[in-house]
């Protein structure tokens, strides 16, 4: 996750940014963050580990620090970084429950500092369009949207491999993973949850499926399982570079096995997942993520009083730090169709994107670094405001699951955001 602001500060970025300092409780991936570094012509980057972190900020004086540990402890280092005077740029999700992201409104409030959460896919061209024909009132005032998020059985699987697997590291899917699809539908409708109830469950990623494909008699991880041959979920982690230097030569160090078998007993996240979401102004949304699915991608409709908007995406698939370029749109399966009410639906050529996240990664790192930034009219930059609400109808989703389906309001969970207006630029005409 840290690479590609890594490879940001650099190179590219490297002549109005610095690179001063890393920070990791691997040993192993520190030496090889530096080296990276020595190698792309930065010299002398110093590494602290994990209980360095105040020693750290007073010898290196950042601006900003940029968070990108496990989802679970982001608030620790979002929040000592504001409490030491600098700024914080941190992956998504900005955090994992509540009370974590109460700590992080709180300590923004105290101390005046800002927290920067990076959503590519809000860059990404294509969801940039549907933003503007929503802005523009093509299909009138929104009344509800449909959305389904689909991750297919390669990148889907991955999450139940690694530390995403237990919902106390990782929020579960509902946080983890959703953050980029709540954060979305905020975005696009410039509106704030209220109101969530979900149910949930896991039935693909067990030990019951792995039973019924012939896979008996597996092993805790997939390097030097018995089954390794015939298991479609096999992962080797000798095989790629990054891979075998970031985990496979680190485990010495820490004791992290990268390629845990994704059928095992001990995973407590659902793989499937409905959720119902009512907005302030009353757009409500009916939204589901499976992570076991033949392809990757969305589909989402909006429905408004002029029409309805169907747009899909079909992305390319990957394994976390395999090499292949995560979320890549595939322009031969996705489209944007608007049904005006009382005319024909037209299809609009969809902008092209290349890279990451539908093409995101590469203009977001250039919002977060480049020092003079043009007016954004669609407003991408996101807060902690933005931010918490990405991550609060998941949080709540996760409360509703465990309560059988009760209903959760949103205004129970944190206090003190605040939000002029959230409906005003829904339409421009």
């Amino acid at each position: 996750r840290s690479y590609m602001y890594h490879e940001a500060l650099t190179e590219k970025y490297k002549d109005t940014c610095r690179l001063v300092a890393v920070c990791d409780l691997n040993p192993g991936r520190a030496a090889r963050a530096v080296r990276k570094a020595a190698e792309a012509g930065v010299e002398g980057v110093p590494a602290y580990g994990h209980e360095q972190f105040d020693r750290m900020i007073a010898e290196t004086k950042p601006d900003v620090v940029i968070v990108t540990t496990n989802d679970c402890f982001h608030d620790e280092y979002i929040c000592r970084a504001m409490e030491a005077g600098c700024d914080v740029v941190t992956e998504k999700p900005m955090t994992t429950d509540e009370v974590k992201c109460q700590r992080i409104i709180d300590t923004v409030e105290r101390t005046g500092k800002t927290v920067r959460v990076t959503f590519n896919y809000r860059y990404s061209p294509a969801r940039s369009q549907v933003k503007r024909l929503l802005m523009d009132g093509t299909i009138g005032r929104i009344l509800s949207v449909d959305f389904q998020w689909l991750l297919n059985t390669r990148h889907g699987a991955d999450y139940y491999r690694r530390w995403h697997r237990n919902k106390v590291n990782s929020g579960g899917l509902m946080v983890h993973k959703a953050t980029h699809h709540f954060d979305l539908v905020n975005w696009w409708l410039d509106a704030t949850p209220e109101e969530v109830f979900a149910i949930g469950k896991r039935e693909f990623y067990v030990p019951a499926t792995a039973d019924e494909l012939g896979l008996t008699g597996r092993g805790e991880r997939c390097r030097g399982c018995p089954v390794a041959g015939e298991c479609k979920f096999f992962l080797d982690l000798s095989e790629k570079e990054d891979m075998r230097e970031l985990y496979l030569e680190c485990e010495q160090h820490d004791g992290y096995f990268r390629d845990r078998c994704v059928f095992d007993g001990s995973i407590d996240i659902e793989d499937t997942m409905n959720v119902t979401v009512r907005y302030r102004g009353g757009v409500t949304m009916s939204y589901s993520l499976n992570s076991f699915t033949p392809w990757e991608g969305y589909i989402v409709s909006f429905n408004g009083t002029r029409g309805r908007i169907e747009h899909k995406i079909m992305e390319t698939v990957y394994v976390s730090g395999d090499g292949t370029v995560p979320g890549e749109t595939i322009e031969a399966g996705s489209s944007i169709t608007v049904f005006p009410a009382w005319a024909d639906p037209y299809h609009v050529e969809i902008e092209k994107g290349t890279g990451g996240h539908g093409g995101g990664d590469a203009p977001l790192l250039a919002d977060v670094f480049m020092p003079i930034k043009p007016p954004d009219p669609l407003n991408r930059a996101a807060d902690h405001v933005a931010g918490a609400y990405s991550i609060l109808p998941g949080i709540a989703a996760n409360k509703s699951i465990a309560a059988g389906g009760e209903m959760v309001r949103i205004a129970d969970l944190v206090t003190g955001l605040f939000v002029a207006n959230p409906a005003s630029s829904l339409r421009r005409g």
